[in-house]
């Protein structure tokens, strides 16, 4: 009897519930490890050169720094400094100008373009290249060509052509009501080909079924645009206009080598303020505590954008 029992337990709860291997639990991680093996190099790159001058800012803000010394630590006065800059809300308020002035004439003109290159169906990729031609000119280049067309001259290029119509001359760049519209004009041309490209991508995403609907219901090509293209669009519009706010509330290049933040600073911007403390007054303490509340005030306001447009672009 003590010779049958064991034996019939071991078959009955091997033929019942068989316990899995534990060599499988294993086989099952080492994909993974494995590829976290391999993108660690990248991933420990990423964190040291992206990473690690957002966490060097953040320490040399409450820093006085001293080149080739010791830093010393001085809590928020680098902020009160910054903060207590007379020349800091003329700064702002030039930055959120610029924005809005990029926003309302900038932003329309890529989606517009691209939607006009998406009807060409048949030569499209022509004008897709010629709409993103000036992406290709190097930024230097394109703002020095056209500081030559803005000459305030009659012999200027623009002033030439106004001329023919009886306008001008203008001051273009000589003037604080005429300045900061003209750079948005170039900006606009320069960095448009870009967003036509994302516009025209997700254009081709969006069903034909739609459209053909809307044609065999007589919609023309406006009532097309508004009731089928913008709605089917509206993530990738948000985004990019997120993408625009926060690009050009970061504006240096371009009133920098146009007018050097001239005439009577009427396009000295945030990070030209920041450069100003940086390379002319050499206090990386104020500069970084400029950029930690440029970053902050934009995060902030990516939050809010987020929460206002967050059922709106998904609808």
């Amino acid at each position: 009897m003590t010779d049958v029992r064991p034996r019939t337990r071991t078959t009955t709860s091997a033929s019942a519930s068989p316990e899995p291997a534990p060599p499988r639990r294993r086989r099952r991680w080492r994909p993974s490890l494995t590829a976290l093996a391999i993108a660690a190099p990248a991933i420990l790159v990423f964190l040291y050169f992206s990473w690690g001058p957002i966490v060097s800012s953040l320490a040399m803000s409450v820093q006085r720094v001293v080149i080739g010394g010791e830093s010393s630590f001085v809590g928020w006065e680098n902020f009160a400094y910054v903060l207590s800059d007379p020349g800091l809300p003329q700064a702002t308020l030039n930055t959120i100008y610029y924005t809005v002035l990029a926003v309302l004439f900038g932003f329309p003109v890529p989606l517009a373009l691209a939607v006009f290159i998406s009807e060409m169906r048949s030569r499209s990729w022509y004008f897709s290249a010629l709409a993103y031609l000036p992406v290709m000119v190097p930024p230097v280049v394109a703002i020095l060509l056209w500081k030559f067309f803005y000459a305030p001259d009659a012999d200027g290029l623009f002033n030439t052509v106004l001329g023919w119509v009886g306008i001008g001359p203008l001051p273009w760049l000589n003037s604080t009501a005429t300045a900061m519209p003209s750079i948005v004009l170039e900006t606009t041309w320069a960095g448009a080909g870009t967003a036509i490209i994302i516009y025209i991508a997700a254009l081709t995403s969006i069903p034909s079924e739609l459209y053909e609907a809307a044609e065999l219901d007589g919609a023309g090509i406006w009532r097309r645009v508004w009731h089928v293209t913008l709605p089917q669009m509206r993530g990738i519009i948000a985004t990019m206009l997120l993408l625009q706010i926060i690009g050009t509330m970061q504006i240096f290049t371009e009133p920098f080598l146009f007018t050097g933040g001239g005439p009577q600073g009427a396009t000295k911007t945030l990070l030209m303020t920041i450069y100003d403390y940086a390379f002319v007054r050499v206090d990386y303490g104020a500069a970084t505590a400029l950029s930690v509340l440029l970053a902050a005030s934009l995060g902030l306001l990516s939050l809010l954008y987020f929460r206002l447009t967050r059922r709106w672009s998904r609808a």
